[in-house]
């Protein structure tokens, strides 16, 4: 082209070119220049703003766990990513584990090893719990990482509670979980939600709901939230800054409904249903099974997404998009394959990422993205 010929996209036009980018890939064009920079930042605040990606991490059953699969859906874009991580910051010995939307963790016998950045580029490795604990709750309040419940049963207290503050750099214990959840006290049977302030945990199959204030460290309930008798499995997340429950109602040969309630009240007697999911999509759930026996939920900000942890091959999208109204939707889980089904383990998590947070990850050299093909890794 002449110079004469020659025209720079810029302004609105090439703000509405980049809304159709995907983010990992809008990286680049903020070094291209400083209007291309600005053009970037704006057309995410104007025209397609990120939103909240689900992670899947698949790591082997059986020892070593390595981890052989990190995915994650990013809505904005309709895409999946694959995540290449160059150095795992953690051995293989123990199980990579999530009892909560954002962090990931690995306990063993000599370290405790966790993760709360959006991209899991960093990595804190302290050392274990006081008490040797198989399968406990644990969950990031403010700036305080709880773990609680799941100890072995030849431990003076299975209930016992402990809090790691991240900026003092130490352990401290408190007041051991209601003595109501003995039986129960393992993330394999509770459902657990954090606020910046408060940890809830809710038995799934009763329903039973305790809270704990990192702050006091006081326990408070048990909490009824089941105001409709025919729910039979329930879960706790937090949607859109509200708690959140998400049941299956009927029973697990026949579930009739899957909906979802907002609590309110100081007590969380109050209790609003504000949607119900599509039945075509209550069927996809089950996968190949004509029975639903559980369900489990990840959300962060304006997303939930509900998966059937005994086929995991279907995942369930709602999106809040204001006024009462709410957008579901599926996709097919990039991490699941003929050989995943039988011997891989998949932990999901989910998480808000920027720019800035891509930029982080390469910038540490430990982190490079590709885009999967039609949701298949290659």
């Amino acid at each position: 082209m002449t110079n004469e010929e020659e025209a720079e996209i810029r302004g609105d036009v090439l703000e509405s070119i980049l809304c159709l980018v995907p983010l990992i890939n809008l990286l680049p064009a903020t070094h291209v220049s400083k209007s291309w920079n600005h053009a970037v930042f704006s057309s995410l605040r104007h025209f397609n703003r990120p939103k909240p990606w689900l992670f899947v991490h698949s790591h082997n059953s059986r020892p070593p766990y390595s981890t052989v699969v990190a995915v994650a859906y990013d809505p904005r874009s309709n895409i999946w990513v694959r995540l290449h991580t160059q150095n795992p910051p953690f051995d293989f010995a123990s199980v990579l584990r999530s009892s909560n939307s954002t962090l990931l963790y690995v306990l063993s016998l000599s370290k405790f090893s966790f993760s709360f950045d959006p991209l899991h580029v960093t990595w804190h490795h302290v050392d274990p719990p006081l008490l040797w604990r198989t399968d406990p709750i644990v969950a990031m309040v403010g700036r305080r990482v709880i773990v609680a419940g799941g100890a072995c049963y030849f431990e003076d207290d299975p209930l016992s509670v402990e809090i790691y503050d991240v900026d003092a750099g130490r352990w401290d214990t408190c007041e051991s979980m209601p003595a109501i959840l003995r039986d129960s006290a393992a993330s394999t049977w509770l459902s657990v939600a954090a606020s910046s302030e408060t940890l809830f945990v809710m038995e799934q199959h009763s329903g039973s709901t305790y809270s704990f204030d990192p702050s006091s460290r006081i326990w408070s309930g048990p909490f009824n939230f089941r105001h409709d008798r025919n729910i039979f499995f329930s879960v706790i997340g937090i949607f859109g800054d509200k708690l959140t429950m998400v049941g299956l109602l009927g029973n697990s040969e026949n579930v009739g409904e899957i909906k979802v309630w907002e609590l309110k009240g100081e007590r969380f007697d109050a209790c609003k249903e504000i949607a119900v999911m599509p039945k075509e999509l209550v069927e996809k759930l089950k996968g190949e099974h004509a029975s639903l026996n559980s369900i489990k939920m990840c959300s962060m900000g304006d997303f939930m997404y509900i998966h059937n942890p005994q086929d995991p091959e279907e995942l369930v999208m709602c999106e809040f998009v204001g006024e009462g109204l709410f957008r579901w939707g599926s996709l097919k889980n990039a991490a699941v394959n003929d050989r995943s089904r039988v011997a891989e383990k998949m932990v999901l998590t989910c998480a808000d990422v920027r720019l800035g947070d891509l930029g982080k990850a390469v910038g540490s050299g430990n982190v490079r993205f590709s885009i999967a093909n039609d949701g298949i890794l290659q």
